[in-house]
């Protein structure tokens, strides 16, 4: 297995090398033999909901200024927190209230044009047209499909066969996601599981952990894209999943759904067969086992009729 993990940056059109948050920890509880027995630990949902509380505390907020600096964050981007202060590093009252920053006024743009879907979130992105039981996740030949992961049958039917994209969201990128169309909540739903680590590293060694973490369902019925089937899925130390939007309303294309907490977490959309197509990129990406780095709303798939 790499050493490495490589993504292509769709903005700047260059393959890249992801520097991992807790690198060292990931691959002791992963690919070290005693980490590997122990793993199951962190695993537990008490375990990633205190170390969510620890990042709540005014303490946390300390090693705000030192994170942006290794990962390079540009803070012009995104706005600053609820304390005063000359420094934007300096305003986040917690680290939490930094990990869940918003993006200013014209950051980004969500497409406009219908029969475009827009990234419903700013992450790493692999994507099928048509998933099905033979489906290789392009990490250890993982086997998966929209009925191991809805856990419903009757949801499960409508997108067997179907499109689906899967967004993994770095612990250093933006953590609230978006509604990629037009639409209304048919359903939601828990499905109460592990917090394993959702990096690639972890995926090569634990392969069915997107269809065993704990994870939230929204059942969506779009304008333009047919029925969505948008799932949240925790991760080692990711706090809690927010839902930010009443479901009992309808949505707008770009409107903000929910966000994450601290920690790594994936976003994984299915879609009705035939309905919509992957964009080239990703689709031949993923082919070659590459994740692509997409900027929220702009395009990752195009409606077929």
């Amino acid at each position: 297995m790499s050493a490495e993990i490589k993504y292509f940056d769709r903005f700047d059109q260059k393959e890249k090398i992801e520097k991992i948050y807790g690198d060292g920890a990931v691959r002791f509880f992963y690919e070290n033999p005693i980490g590997k027995i122990l793993s199951f630990i962190i695993s537990l949902k008490f375990v990633s909901y205190f170390y969510g509380l620890t990042q709540d505390s005014s303490a946390s907020a300390k090693k705000v200024p030192s994170f942006i600096k290794k990962f390079k964050i540009n803070l012009n981007e995104y706005l600053g927190g609820s304390l005063s202060s000359n420094e934007k590093e300096n305003s986040y009252k917690s680290f939490n209230e930094f990990f869940i920053r918003k993006f200013t006024e014209g950051a980004r743009k969500f497409n406009q044009e219908e029969n475009e879907m827009p990234a419903f979130c700013e992450a790493r992105y692999f994507g099928y047209n048509q998933l099905g039981e033979d489906t290789l996740f392009p990490v250890k030949g993982n086997l998966w499909d929209a009925r191991s992961v809805l856990k419903n049958s009757k949801y499960s039917k409508v997108f067997e066969g179907g499109p689906a994209l899967i967004a993994r969201l770095c612990p250093v990128d933006y953590h609230r996601y978006h509604y990629p169309d037009d639409g209304k909540n048919l359903d939601s739903y828990f499905i109460h599981g592990p917090l394993h680590s959702v990096n690639p590293l972890a995926l090569n060694v634990k392969p069915k952990i997107l269809k065993e973490n704990e994870r939230r369902i929204s059942i969506l019925e779009t304008k333009n894209f047919g029925k969505l089937a948008f799932v949240e899925v925790g991760a080692t130390c990711v706090g809690k999943i927010v839902q930010s939007h009443d479901e009992n309303n309808p949505f707008k294309r770009g409107q903000e759904k929910g966000y994450f907490l601290f920690g790594g977490s994936t976003v994984i959309v299915f879609g009705q067969a035939g309905r919509w197509d992957i964009s080239d990129d990703i689709r031949t990406n993923t082919l070659n086992g590459r994740e692509v780095l997409v900027r929220l709303g702009d395009t990752l798939a195009i409606a077929k009729n």
